[in-house]
């Protein structure tokens, strides 16, 4: 064990010197090596704080990181500092000397509170410190006034500062606060001009301020998990129908409608004769607008039915072999049909919405990852694998079949190339989860029955199964090293969210879009009379979710999802049928 601790402190000590010698301007650690080399002092080095070149330092998953210095505040040409996944219990004052800190990301730490020094970071534009224990955010951050991005998810925060909703915040665009203890948000929320999305899900919220339909630019707002006093409010939410929500607010809610004043003007100057006469007419009226509102609802009702595999001639069995035990050992799947993906930009809002859900509900794929397929292109029975990286083959979407080491060692390459080009920002693309296989010597893969790889979980799925616009079938999976509990409740979230976009589809009766890609079997697009035709018999909002059995290598069932105990959230417009 001291060797392999003497090993970790060479390697640390090697990286640190190289980029003092090189004068590099980037400094990642990360890792089982970095986080050795921290367990007996639970803190850095201190030569790290002498590199006064750096503007781009991430450190992270290191569980034994309990603190850092204030010796950071050193590294004054900063302007990534990347701090995520540690047991970090507090950010150091110092850290308001890094004037040209553009990101700040502490997020999944043990943080309890942040210094009001962040007020100082005026180039600060993207702020992450989700995943903390932060009770209250420090006054003062409407003096960054070129914040764009906020995310306090998943802490402890009951209030916002008295000065967030500032017009000094003229850039702030998207602010993620779900899973807080937040009871109000105030009508001086209407005051952030640029604000376009908005996530309070899952707080304590009772009123949503008529205010908030002030925010010209707002396109995506999210308060489902609130209880809401207006019930009728809630269901929106519940919804996530944007647009409705904020038309409702804009209205003034129930019983705020136009002629409430007329109608008094004349119950003050008709007679009693006249009065009698028009109450079997009011009510008449009251029975109309109570069968419209019912009426609204039924229009605003999700429907998701599921077929069991008993019912099914297609039935689709996933076998799981030993080895990913020891790689990522979770794995569930369904298929989803009656997704309308044809008609203007469905298929661009569902790819959006499943990154989204990558980022928040699967933790940035550490928890889980999501794979979706166009069922048409899947060769059953399907094989959940773990092989080697030097033999793994894949055709990773948009590239052509590479093995899995070359890909994994491509991307790194791209990575760094990005961070130079991009002035040491965080990557994108699929570069943002190579860190997932560190140390594995099995990568994961479901293969189909002609030995094809369609995943590579956590990093890219095969472009032989791609979705396209003409798909109509999906085959969906979601696999994890947590837990079985964390891929269903991934799914569950998947599903309701396509329940979500399918709605608004139809509601918006958008039409086919001409650009459909073309359909490589055939070489004919799927813009063709016989598509356009069915494209529009097709748009149903509901959704058929078909059963797939997960089995293991004797044939022995593991699990089947959906089983009776998912998709039983409590979603007010949302009807399961078993």
């Amino acid at each position: 064990m001291a060797a392999a601790d003497g090993d970790s402190g060479a390697l640390w000590a090697e990286k640190i010197e190289k980029a003092e010698k090189e004068k590099r301007r980037e400094l990642v650690l990360q890792g089982q090596l970095t986080d050795k080399k921290t367990q007996q002092t639970g803190s850095l080095d201190p030569k790290i704080y002498s590199l006064t070149l750096l503007n781009y330092l991430e450190i992270s998953q290191c569980p034994s990181l309990r603190e850092i210095d204030k010796g950071i505040g050193n590294l004054i040409h900063l302007q990534s500092l990347l701090l995520c996944r540690n047991k970090l219990a507090e950010i150091p004052r110092a850290v308001g000397n890094l004037k040209n800190l553009k990101v700040l990301d502490v997020s999944v730490n043990e943080l309890q509170a942040l210094p009001e020094e962040i007020s100082q970071l005026c180039d600060l534009n993207t702020l992450n410190v989700s995943c903390n224990q932060i009770k209250t955010l420090p006054p003062g951050l409407n003096k960054c006034v070129k914040l764009a991005i906020i995310n306090i998810s998943k802490n402890e925060i009951s209030a916002f500062p008295a000065d967030f909703f500032s017009d000094d915040l003229d850039l702030l665009s998207t602010i993620v606060a779900n899973e807080n203890a937040i009871a109000d948000i105030g009508g001086e929320i209407s005051r952030l001009s640029a604000l376009k999305n908005l996530d309070l899900s899952n707080n304590k919220l009772t009123e949503i301020p008529s205010e908030l339909a002030d925010c010209c630019k707002l396109k995506e707002i999210n308060f489902r998990g609130n209880k809401l006093k207006d019930k009728r409010l809630e269901k929106m939410v519940n919804g996530c129908q944007t647009k409705s929500v904020l038309d409702y607010l804009r209205a003034g809610g129930r019983g705020k409608g136009k002629g409430k004043g007329k109608q008094d003007a004349g119950e003050k100057d008709d007679s009693r004769e006249k009065e009698k006469k028009k109450r079997p007419d009011k009510r008449q009226k009251n029975k109309k607008d109570q069968e419209g509102e019912e009426e609204e609802e039924d229009l605003n009702r999700m429907m998701v039915r599921v077929l069991h595999v008993s019912d099914s001639p297609t039935a689709v069995t996933v076998k799981v072999t030993a080895l990913v035990k020891e790689v990522r050992p979770y794995i569930v799947c369904c298929i989803v049909r009656g997704m309308n993906l044809k008609s203007g930009n469905a298929l661009k809002r569902f790819l959006t919405a499943q990154i989204k859900l990558h980022d928040e509900i699967c933790e940035k794929r550490t928890k889980a990852t999501i794979a979706t397929h166009d069922l048409q292109l899947v060769k059953g029975p399907l094989l959940y694998d773990a092989r080697s990286p030097k033999t793994l083959k894949i055709v990773p979407l948009g590239r052509k079949e590479i093995k899995a080491a070359d890909l994994v060692r491509q991307l790194q390459l791209e990575a760094e190339e990005q961070r130079k080009q991009k002035k040491r920002q965080n990557v994108s693309g699929l570069h943002k989860y190579l860190q997932l296989l560190d140390e594995k010597e099995n990568y994961p893969c479901v293969v189909d029955a002609e030995d094809h790889v369609i995943s590579f979980p956590p990093i890219t799925n095969s472009e032989k199964t791609k979705m396209r616009k003409s798909t109509s079938e999906l085959f969906v999976e979601v696999t994890s090293s947590t837990s079985l509990q964390v891929c269903k409740d991934v799914m569950d979230s998947l599903i309701v969210k396509m329940a979500e976009l399918n709605k608004f589809t139809f509601d918006h009766k958008e039409e086919a879009s001409l650009d459909l890609e073309t359909d490589p079997a055939n070489d004919e697009t799927a813009t063709e009379p016989a598509a356009s035709e069915n494209a529009g018999k097709d748009a149903c909002p509901e959704l058929t979710v078909q059963q797939v059995r997960i089995v293991d290598t004797d044939g022995s069932l593991k699990v089947v999802y959906p089983s009776k105990t998912d998709l039983n959230m409590d979603i007010g417009n949302l009807t399961v049928v078993r």
